[in-house]
């Protein structure tokens, strides 16, 4: 039988807002897909569209910028 596909994602995340709240999720033992890793930026705003595609090329199925 096949394996079911599960996507790997690579997030990045805001310093002061979107990974606030996943050590937040953390602390509270709150359980979130281990399929997306968590990539921690000093600002959203300033994820260079080269990391994107970087990270797509070195296999990820997806990219998601948290802010």
């Amino acid at each position: 039988m096949a394996e079911q596909f599960e996507p790997r994602i690579i997030g990045f995340l805001c310093n002061w807002c979107a990974y606030a709240g996943g050590d937040l999720a953390g602390v509270s033992r709150l359980q979130y897909p281990t399929n997306m890793r968590a990539v921690r930026v000093m600002c959203s705003g300033m994820v260079h569209p080269d990391l994107v595609v970087e990270a797509l090329n070195r296999g990820a199925d997806g990219v998601i910028i948290m802010g």
